[in-house]
C-alpha cells in the first residue's frame, strides 16, 4: 500500500488508534465525573470538548513523533512522548474553548482526568502488544525452545536475552557470571544462577545441552578459559556475534554462532588511528594488486569503509575478482569501484592502469605464497611474479606518481630457507631500492601467517575432519605465528598511514602456535573427541622450516606510536646499482635451471640458506 500523506499503512492504524484512545478517555472521563452516567444536559458540553480537543490532541500526537517508532519496541523514550503531546493537548485545547467559550459544559475535574486517562490508554496498549510479541505475556508456558545457558549479564547478554525470547528455538533458562554479588539477581525475567566452576552442575539440573558466550568483548584468552570450562561439562559452545558485525547492522545479537578458531587464537581489537586513516584515504583513488586475495580483499572490504574516491581492484584471476566484485554489489558498498584484469610483470598494462586512474596510494598484494609449490618446480614463477612482479608495479607507481606504495611481505622473507621467503625479500631490497621520498615511498609490512587465508592450515583441517580424518601434520613440534585477516589488514593500513619511506614494518604476532595443538583444537570444535580424529604426521614439506622468524639476525627494531607495530630497520640497504643486475637476471630467457636460481639467490641474499631434508 501507498503512503497517505507520509503515513503508510501501520502508522496510520497507530495514529487512528490514538485519535480513538482520544475519544475514548472524554467519554471515560465524563462518565466517571458523572457517577457512571452521562445525562442528557451534558451532552452539548462533550460534543463541544470532542470536536475542539480531539484534532488539537491529534495535531500534537504528530508534532511530537510519536510516529516515528515501532510499538514492537516501545521504550521509556516514547512514552516521554506521549506524556508530552497529552500535556499540550491539555493545555491548548481547554484554553481554546475558553476563547470560544465553550466550556460550560465540561466539569473542570474533567479536563484533569482525561489527560490521565489518555496516557493510560495509549501507554498500556503500547506495552500490551510489545508483550504480546516479544511473548512476555504468557511466553513461559507455550516457548518450546532449546534450553539453554547464557555466559555473561552485561549489555551484549541482556540484548541476547531480550531477542530469544521471541525466538522458537531458544529459551534461556539461566545465566552464568563469576560476580558473586550478581548471584540471585534477576535480568530480563532470567536468573543469575552461579559462576562458571557450577556450569556442570547447572547443566545437569537444567538438562541443558548448549551454551551461548554473551561476552563479544572477552579477550581470547578469556574465551579459551569459558571454553574449555564449558566443553569439560558436556556443553556444545556457542558465541555471539563480533560487536563489528553488530554495530555494522549484519547481524543481530540472537544471530548465534558455532564458537570458532578466530574466537580463541584472536588477540585483543586494533585500535586504529582513524583519522589519520581518513585523511590517508578518503576521496583519493586507491590500487589494490591481488584484491581477489585472503588480505587483498580484505582491505577492500576495510578501505570502503573511509570512503575513497575510487578503488582499483587488481587481480590476475578471473573468479577472485568476480567474488569480491559480487560482494561490493550485494553489501551495497557506497564507493565507486573499477575491476581490472592484469598481471603485475605485465609492464605495459601496469603503466596504463597506472596513467589511467592515477592512484594515490597502491597496495601490493599479488603474490605467489604457497612455499611447497613455490619452492622446486615453479621457482622461477615464484621470482619473477613475487620480484619482478613488484619491481614492475612500483616503477609503473613512480612514473604515475602515487604518493606511497605498501608492499606486503611475510615472515619467511626472514632467514629464508624456501624460495617464496627469498622472492619476497627479494620485492623488500627492491622496494627500498626504488624507494624516493620526495616522490614515491615504499614502505614493507611483514607478518606471519593468517587464519582461513588462501593456502592456510585451518580450511585444509576443516576438510580433513569432514572426511573423518586423519588430520595431516608435517612435524609435531611445527609452530606458526598467526592472526586474523581482519587484523592483518588493519594492522597493513596502520603501517601505510605511519611509513616515512624504507621502512620494514613488523606485525606483532602474539605467541607462536603448534601446529598439531591447533589441529586439535579444531577437533574438538568439530564436536568430537580427540581420539575420534586421528593425527598424521608426514614430515617437512621442501623449504619448511619448523619455525618462522619475524626479523634476520642482522635487523633490529624500534618501536612506533602502535602498541602492535614496530619498525626493523636493516643493517645495509642495497645502493642503487644493486638493482639493475638483478632485473636483468630476472628477465633472463629462457629461464635457468632451479639449482641456478638458488645459487643466484644465495649470492644475492646473503641469509638464505635453502634446506636439505632429510629423506628419512
Amino acid at each position: 500500500m501507498r503512503p497517505l500523506f507520509g503515513f503508510n499503512f501501520l502508522t496510520l492504524l497507530a495514529f487512528a488508534h490514538d485519535v480513538a484512545a482520544t475519544l475514548a478517555a472524554w467519554f471515560l472521563a465524563y462518565w466517571l465525573r458523572l457517577n457512571l452516567d452521562i445525562p442528557a444536559d451534558w451532552v452539548d458540553g462533550l460534543t463541544s470538548a470532542l470536536v475542539v480537543c480531539v484534532p488539537v490532541q491529534a495535531i500534537a500526537f504528530y508534532g511530537f513523533g510519536l510516529y516515528r517508532g515501532v510499538w514492537r519496541f516501545a521504550s521509556l523514550p516514547d512514552l516521554r512522548r506521549i506524556l508530552i503531546a497529552v500535556a499540550v493537548g491539555a493545555v491548548v485545547g481547554p484554553f481554546l474553548l475558553l476563547m470560544l467559550k465553550l466550556n460550560g459544559g465540561v466539569p473542570r475535574s474533567v479536563f484533569l482526568l482525561e489527560p490521565l486517562l489518555l496516557v493510560l490508554i495509549m501507554g498500556g496498549s503500547r506495552f500490551a502488544y510489545r508483550s504480546w510479541k516479544e511473548h512476555l505475556l504468557f511466553g513461559s508456558t507455550v516457548s518450546k525452545g532449546a534450553p539453554v545457558l547464557v555466559v555473561g549479564t552485561g549489555d551484549a547478554a541482556v540484548t541476547l536475552v531480550k531477542e530469544l525470547t521471541r525466538s522458537p528455538d531458544w529459551r534461556v533458562v539461566g545465566l552464568i557470571d563469576d560476580d558473586p554479588q550478581l548471584t540471585g539477581r534477576v535480568l530480563q525475567e532470567i536468573r543469575v544462577l552461579g559462576s562458571l566452576a557450577e556450569m556442570a552442575k547447572y547443566a545437569t539440573a537444567l538438562d541443558v545441552g548448549h551454551v551461548i558466550i554473551a561476552r563479544p568483548d572477552a579477550p581470547p584468552r578469556e574465551r579459551r578459559r569459558i571454553v574449555e570450562i564449558c566443553r569439560n561439562a558436556g556443553l556444545k559452545v556457542l558465541t555471539v556475534p563480533s560487536f563489528d558485525d553488530l554495530m555494522s547492522g549484519k547481524v543481530q545479537m540472537s544471530a548465534v554462532r558455532r564458537i570458532e578458531l578466530d574466537d580463541l587464537l584472536g588477540r585483543d581489537a586494533v585500535v586504529l588511528d582513524n583519522a589519520g586513516l581518513t585523511t590517508l584515504l578518503a576521496k583519493q583513488t586507491v590500487l589494490i594488486t591481488g584484491a581477489g586475495g585472503s588480505i587483498g580483499s580484505e582491505l577492500v572490504r576495510q578501505i570502503t569503509r573511509f570512503e575513497p574516491a575510487r578503488l582499483i581492484l587488481l587481480e590476475n584471476a578471473e573468479l577472485p575478482l568476480y567474488a569480491i566484485e559480487q560482494e561490493l554489489v550485494r553489501t551495497g558498498a557506497a564507493v565507486s569501484y573499477v575491476c581490472v584484469i592484469g598481471d603485475v610483470r605485465d609492464s605495459t598494462r601496469m603503466h596504463n592502469v597506472m596513467r589511467q586512474y592515477r592512484p594515490t596510494i597502491v597496495f601490493h598484494a599479488a603474490a605467489y605464497k604457497h612455499v611447497p609449490l613455490m619452492e622446486n618446480e615453479n621457482a622461477w614463477e615464484a621470482l619473477t611474479n613475487n620480484t619482478l612482479g613488484t619491481y614492475v608495479t612500483g616503477r609503473a607507481a613512480i612514473d604515475a606518481g602515487v604518493r606511497k606504495f605498501v608492499l606486503i611481505s611475510t615472515d619467511k622473507a626472514v632467514n629464508p630457507t624456501n624460495v617464496m621467503g627469498a622472492s619476497k625479500r627479494l620485492a623488500e631490497l627492491v622496494c627500498q631500492s626504488l624507494d624516493t621520498p620526495e616522490h614515491t615511498r615504499f614502505v614493507m609490512v611483514r607478518f606471519g601467517n593468517v587464519l582461513g587465508s588462501t593456502g592456510s592450515v585451518i580450511p585444509k583441517f576443516r576438510e580433513q575432519i569432514a572426511r573423518g580424518g586423519p588430520i595431516t601434520v608435517t612435524h609435531p613440534e611445527i609452530v606458526r605465528y598467526f592472526m586474523s585477516i581482519p587484523e592483518a589488514a588493519q594492522l597493513v593500513l596502520q603501517a601505510g598511514l605511519m611509513g616515512r619511506g624504507g621502512e620494514i614494518f613488523v606485525l606483532d604476532m602474539g605467541d607462536p602456535v603448534k601446529i598439531v595443538d591447533l589441529a586439535r583444537e579444531m577437533i574438538r570444535l568439530s564436536g568430537l573427541a580427540d581420539d575420534e580424529i586421528r593425527i598424521e604426521f608426514t614430515g617437512l614439506r621442501p623449504g619448511e622450516k619448523l619455525y618462522e622468524e619475524l626479523l634476520a639476525d642482522s635487523e633490529s627494531t624500534l618501536p612506533t606510536p602502535h602498541a602492535k607495530l614496530r619498525v626493523a630497520r636493516p643493517g645495509q640497504v642495497p645502493a642503487g646499482a644493486w638493482l639493475e643486475p638483478v632485473l636483468g637476471w630476472l628477465r633472463h630467457q629462457p629461464h635457468p635451471a632451479e639449482v641456478e636460481i638458488k645459487r643466484e639467490l644465495q649470492r644475492l641474499i646473503p641469509e638464505y640458506q635453502p634446506q636439505i631434508i632429510d629423506a628419512k
